[in-house]
């Protein structure tokens, strides 16, 4: 898929566990786990604002297109 997930990137960078991330945005850590891994096939809007917002970053942080994968 040319689409990166970056999002194990950007919980480095806060210093922050998956298992934090899930409680503050209040999705389960299966479901965020999956959209790491890059085996996600969509993302709610919703779901992208609450992670950006506790993040405190950009969708594009977060997300990369690689038209070479």
């Amino acid at each position: 898929m040319a689409i990166i997930v970056n999002l194990d990137v950007m919980l480095a960078r806060r210093k922050m566990s998956l298992s934090e991330l899930s409680e503050r945005v209040d999705i389960s850590i299966v479901n965020l786990s999956v959209l790491k891994t890059g085996k996600a096939k969509a993302i709610r809007f919703s779901t992208l604002e609450a992670i950006c917002r506790e993040l405190d970053c950009q969708p594009g942080d977060i997300l990369e297109y690689s038209p070479n994968e």
